[in-house]
């Protein structure tokens, strides 16, 4: 699969939650692109992700 760019190889798949979770993400804070549609949070636990996937993963950071 790819991840923001980068190949990963995550033999089988993976749950998103999980994936975030095994890439360091803390899932309250990004957003998810998973082939073109974003993945509502409410469908992080739900959403399967192949080695055919692309995602795209945007952290928030506070700040002022």
């Amino acid at each position: 699969m790819i991840i923001n760019g980068e190949k990963k190889s995550y033999p089988g798949g993976r749950f998103l939650s999980q994936l975030l979770q095994e890439e360091g993400f803390r899932a309250e804070r990004v957003a998810v692109e998973l082939n073109g549609e974003i993945v509502p949070k409410t469908a992080y636990g739900d959403t399967f992700v192949g080695e055919a996937d692309k995602l795209e993963v945007v952290s928030f950071v506070g700040g002022g």
